[in-house]
This record gives structure tokens, C-alpha cells and sequence, in this order.
């Protein structure tokens, strides 16, 4: 398979080249090894020289993300593009008997990464930050794609593609948001759409961080929600009734939601409940608790600040489900140190734990990260405090009760 050759006939006559790609036979480390990986750099690379090296900005100002924050969010970007294709392959291969189509990962996994190809490309657009809309009609594209994709290689029922390719993107659509918090999460300052043999009941992944497992046994009842869903959107896109439109697409959402997390966040209450009362004698002046579930999304958050008139001191324990595994993963990949005149940043691994610490060298400002085990975040940061401090305040948390909670479902 010629890689430029395939990508040119996939954009230009996708039906023909559907056809051939059907009876291809090929391996997951092939898709990924002389496709995904490789065209999954145009994005990553782009984005990094348009924010970086060229920057934005407008009436004479340019604003450019720091070298070293351009490179360690260009691989978590690329690394968390190519998990949301392999992902979304399964979920592609989950809902293939709700819509009258047959299992096959292979063939599912083909639709994933094939259907990309658009948006892909389309990541060349991010050379210049003020050309961003074109990468995003390119990006649809890849749902063009996706749709005379599916019935060729998965088999369904002709009739069912439209709402077997609304299911698909509802789930890439969920998928996004989650992965955008984690690559927020990563980046010391706060990927493509689209993304036979029976999907695996696990996946095993080796990270620094330890085994990685993600769950596939119950994709394919998930999937048996999203068609229902789909159903619900159908008809209520004929009544032209907004408020069912809108009850359709959330409980969509929701179930695009499960698929993905595998389960729920850890109880935001019981996040809550780790937030000290006082932290290194600094009186606790307010909190937030928020929960995704009633949006059908696996995360929870408990934050809390912290002060007196000279010390301001913010904590935040943040759980995106199941995909925290990924964070671990990806974090785990950027590891590295920088520093200049004003400020230094570093993040390193310390007893399975990944660290991430960044402070101005006045003394202006610190923050102190740390993404446990099972992938929650805990995070502090202060102003006028030292990083010194702050790591004094982090270890006042109980990490380790932190660690021992347990979600609701698997990951």
C-alpha cells in the first residue's frame, strides 16, 4: 500500500477505494505503523510550528506558546489522537449488530483510521492559527468518509448508515471533549476525528505508570443505548420538537459517554471530602464540587482556596473516569526540564506517580501537580508562595486515600 497513493484516492473517489480496502487484509500495527502514525504528524508537527514558532495575534501583537510547551503538548496531542482512533474503531465494531452490520475489529479499525484521513490532512491548516476554519471543513469531511465507509466494511444495513454515522461522530464528539481535558491537564499551562477477528474483553497496554486495561466487554450493550438514542434523535428531528432534539442528543451523549470512560468518575462528594479543613494553617475560604454524570460525562471535580491577606492557595482533585489511565500514559511520555531567567518547570516520575512543577523565580506564582495511579489529578497552586511550600502543602492530602477509591463500573 503506497501511503500517498492511498490517501489521495480515499479523498477523491472514497467509494472505489472502500471497495478495495474491504478485501485487504492487513494487521492493527500495519493500520497504525504506515498510515495513522504517520499522517497523525501533520497535526501534531503543524500545530506546534503555527503556535509556537509562528504564533497568533493581530494589530501588531503576536502571542506564541513557549517552545518547550509546544513540544510536550505536540506529543501529547499525537499520542492521545492515535488512542482516539484505536478507540473509536472499537467503538465502530461494538455498534455494528445494532444497525444490522457484523463484527470485525479489523474492519472496524480500517473505517477509524481510513475515515481520518480528511482531518488529517486537514491539520496542515494549523500552520497559520488564522486558517483553523479550513482544518475544520476538512475535518468534516472525514464524516463524508465515515459514511460510505461503514456499509462497505462493516455491513450494515444500507438503510441505518446515516444514523450509524451520528451515533459515530456523537461518540467522536464526547470523545473530543474528555481528550481535550486530558491534553489541558498535561500541559504545564492550562487530534483527528476520527480517530475479522472479536474485539478483545480487555486491552492491556505497558506504560511508565504501570498496566493499562481498558475494558471493551460491555461496548457492545453501550451500543445497544447509542441506537435507541439515534432513534429518539430521528424522531425527533421530524417533529422539529427543540426540546426533544435536545433530551435525544444529551441521552446520546450520555451513552457515547459510557462507551468511552468505561464507567463512571469517582463521586465528586467523595472528592470533596479530601479537602482539608486547613492547609498548612491557611483557613479554607470556599470550594466547588461539580459532577459531569448528570451530562453524561465520566469526570468529577472538588476544588478548594485557601488564604489570608498574604497567601492565596488553590487546591483541585480532578477525575475524568477511566480515560485517566490515558493521562497517566501520555504524561508519562513527556517527561523533561526547562528553565530561564523568570522561571523553570519540570516533570519527572516518583513512585509511580507522575509530578509536573512550575514557579516564577520571584516568587509571583507556583503550582504543583500530581496524577496518581488511577489517574486522578491533584493539583495546587499559589500565589506568593514558594514550590517549596507548595509540595509541603501537597503532602498534607491524602494521596494515598485518594488512590484507594474506587469508580463505579471498569476502566
Amino acid at each position: 500500500m503506497n501511503l500517498i497513493e492511498r490517501a489521495k484516492s480515499i479523498l477523491l473517489q472514497p467509494k472505489d477505494t472502500w471497495a478495495t480496502i474491504d478485501a485487504e487484509t492487513t494487521d492493527v500495527a500495519t493500520l497504525f505503523t504506515r498510515y495513522a502514525m504517520i499522517l497523525a504528524v501533520i497535526p501534531a508537527v503543524c500545530g506546534f510550528i503555527g503556535m509556537s514558532l509562528i504564533g497568533f495575534g493581530g494589530f501588531g501583537v503576536t502571542i506564541r506558546v513557549p517552545f518547550v510547551s509546544g513540544l510536550v503538548n505536540m506529543v501529547v496531542s499525537y499520542v492521545l489522537s492515535l488512542a482516539g482512533i484505536f478507540v473509536l474503531g472499537l467503538i465502530i465494531d461494538a455498534l455494528a449488530p445494532t444497525f444490522g452490520g457484523q463484527k470485525n475489529q479489523i474492519q472496524a479499525l480500517k473505517v477509524a483510521v481510513y475515515a481520518s484521513t480528511a482531518a488529517m490532512l486537514g491539520g496542515v491548516f494549523s500552520l497559520l492559527p488564522s486558517l483553523a476554519m479550513l482544518g475544520v471543513i476538512a475535518a468534516l469531511y472525514s464524516i463524508y468518509l465515515l459514511y460510505t465507509g461503514l456499509p462497505v466494511l462493516m455491513k450494515n444495513t444500507p438503510e441505518k448508515s446515516v444514523v450509524y454515522t451520528v451515533v459515530v461522530i456523537v461518540a467522536a464528539i464526547v470523545m473530543g471533549v474528555v481528550i481535550g481535558a486530558i491534553s489541558a491537564l498535561l500541559l504545564p499551562r492550562g487530534g483527528a476525528m476520527f480517530g475479522g477477528a472479536h474485539a478483545p474483553a480487555a486491552i492491556t497496554m505497558n506504560t511508565p505508570g504501570g498496566k493499562v486495561s481498558i475494558d471493551t466487554a460491555g461496548l457492545e450493550a453501550a451500543g445497544k443505548k447509542m441506537e435507541e438514542a439515534a432513534r429518539q434523535m430521528e424522531q425527533a428531528q421530524k417533529s422539529q420538537d427543540p426540546a426533544a432534539i435536545a433530551a435525544a442528543t444529551g441521552n446520546a451523549a450520555k451513552a457515547a459517554a459510557g462507551m468511552l470512560g468505561g464507567g463512571q468518575a469517582i463521586a465528586a462528594q467523595s472528592l470533596k471530602a479530601a479537602l482539608p479543613e486547613t492547609l498548612a494553617g491557611l483557613p479554607r475560604t470556599g470550594f466547588e464540587v461539580q459532577d459531569g454524570a448528570a451530562l453524561g460525562l465520566p469526570t468529577s471535580q472538588a476544588s478548594a482556596q485557601y488564604g489570608n491577606d498574604d497567601k492565596q492557595v488553590r487546591l483541585e482533585i480532578l477525575d475524568v473516569g477511566g480515560l485517566g489511565q490515558m493521562a497517566v500514559m501520555a504524561m508519562g511520555m513527556a517527561q523533561g526540564e526547562k528553565e530561564d531567567r523568570t522561571s523553570a518547570e519540570k516533570t519527572w516520575q516518583e513512585g509511580g506517580r507522575t509530578l509536573h512543577q512550575r514557579y516564577e523565580k520571584d516568587g509571583s506564582r507556583a503550582e504543583f501537580k500530581t496524577i496518581l495511579k488511577n489517574g486522578l489529578v491533584v493539583s495546587i497552586e499559589g500565589d506568593h508562595v514558594g514550590i517549596k511550600a507548595l509540595q509541603g502543602f501537597m503532602s498534607q492530602v491524602d494521596l494515598s486515600g485518594l488512590e484507594g477509591l474506587q469508580r463505579k463500573g471498569k476502566s
